[in-house]
């Protein structure tokens, strides 16, 4: 490390030096710059839907600018928001929270950090079910908690058991957070697996929930989504978080939200009023617009993404050494690719997933993410929001590029 960048370095606040760059923002940086230098990269890298957001949302938005909506924003976020939302919860997800126990925020994102912050003290255990979202052991980092990894089994789609689960719980534990449908797997959590996970909660009284529900619209099991916050034993430890971004194709947009129990939702609303205020108005009329219309577009968006599924999978397994559970909801695919850890094509050696997912962007231009960011440093992941002919595109390359392997 140069010089100057040690001296830089130490500058900047411990928390910061400590943080790890999200590995999906870091690959879609790589990307761009090998297409601005003119190659022809297919990028699926980034967790984005490919649809435009439905018009009669735009419409709204457009609706709000004319309406004057132009201030500040109240900090918790607009009434008609907060009780859309809760209306929402309640039609949808089983959960009887009213519009005063949600806060919105700019983004997922954001409200799960809140959340970190507002329960997690120094030195709290907070158990991460993994494959995890990248950020989320980074959030724990930031509210200077303890992450411990509990790690679902290939075997088991990458699924964390009621088992695992108390096992890993010690006096310290304070949250336990995931997603279902999981980034970057796809898993989906049933609800008799939740239930068993909740009956556990249920027993350590000490234990939070961070239910992290943003892909619960992109859903493939016909089954349904379940909330784990719906049990009623454990309704008040459960915070659920989820938004407008995967669902109704609105990434920009960033708006979120928590749902919990009122003193959660009251911390959260203080803690932002002193970071970021309200979210964007303009933003706020266009998710209040989404959460009060109708699915069909957000189902037809679920539709394509379940076309694809199908379509990756089916030709990642025709590659030889790559192992791929079926995801049941999101837009990822999660092959596990250490058979060519250890291989070469005579000028690169692949020791790990870095490695690999490197190789594949310099060796044929697709841009995919190490698993070692998601805590599942076997894999690699695929966005599989692109266009059919890109996403055939590139496991071509890939296929071709790993016959290059021994």
């Amino acid at each position: 490390m140069a010089t100057a960048e040690l001296e830089v370095k130490s500058l900047l606040a411990e928390r910061i030096n400590a943080l790890e760059e999200s590995s999906t923002l870091a690959m879609t940086k790589k990307a761009r710059e090998l297409a601005a230098q003119g190659h022809k990269v297919i990028s699926l890298s980034v967790g984005e839907p490919d649809f435009k957001t439905p018009a009669f949302i735009c419409e709204a938005a457009k609706k709000a600018i004319d309406d004057g909506f132009h201030g500040y924003s109240p900090v918790a976020g607009y009434p008609d928001l907060r009780k859309a939302i809760a209306d929402k919860l309640r039609r949808d997800n089983g959960l009887t929270w009213g519009p005063e126990n949600v806060v919105v925020s700019t983004g997922a994102k954001h409200s799960l950090a809140n959340a970190i912050q507002v329960l997690v003290n120094p030195g709290d255990e907070v158990l991460i079910f993994a494959p995890y979202w990248v950020s989320y052991s980074e959030m724990v980092k930031l509210a200077e908690g303890k992450s411990v990894v509990v790690t679902g089994a290939f075997e088991n789609d990458f699924k964390v058991t009621a088992e695992q689960f108390e096992a890993a719980i010690t006096p310290r534990t304070k949250v336990v957070m995931y997603a279902s449908p999981n980034n970057p797997t796809g898993t989906e959590y049933s609800e008799d697996e939740l239930r068993a996970i909740g009956d556990v909660v249920a027993r350590h009284e000490q234990v939070f929930v961070l239910a992290d529900e943003i892909y619960e619209y992109i859903n493939f099991t016909g089954k349904g989504h379940f909330s784990i916050g719906s049990m009623p034993e454990i309704r008040d430890r459960v915070i659920t978080v989820n938004g407008v971004a995967k669902g109704f194709a609105m990434t920009g947009w960033r708006i979120g939200f928590i749902a919990a129990a009122k003193w959660i939702a009251e911390g959260v609303e203080k803690l932002q009023g002193q970071v970021t205020s309200g979210a964007c108005s303009i933003a706020q009329k266009a998710a209040t617009a989404a959460f009060n219309g109708p699915l069909d577009e957000t189902r037809k968006m679920s539709e394509a993404y379940h076309r694809r599924r199908d379509l990756v999978v089916g030709l990642l397994r025709e590659i030889p050494g790559f192992k791929v559970a079926m995801p049941e909801g999101a837009f990822y695919a999660f092959p596990d690719v250490s058979a060519y850890f250890g291989k070469t094509d005579g000028k690169t050696r692949i020791n790990d997933s870095d490695d690999f997912s490197l190789w594949l962007l310099n060796e044929v231009f697709v841009a995919t993410v190490a698993g070692s960011g998601f805590g599942a440093p076997n894999c690699i992941r695929i966005s599989t929001a692109a266009a059919d002919e890109a996403l055939v595109e590139a496991v071509g390359r890939i296929k071709v590029s790993v016959a290059k392997l021994h």
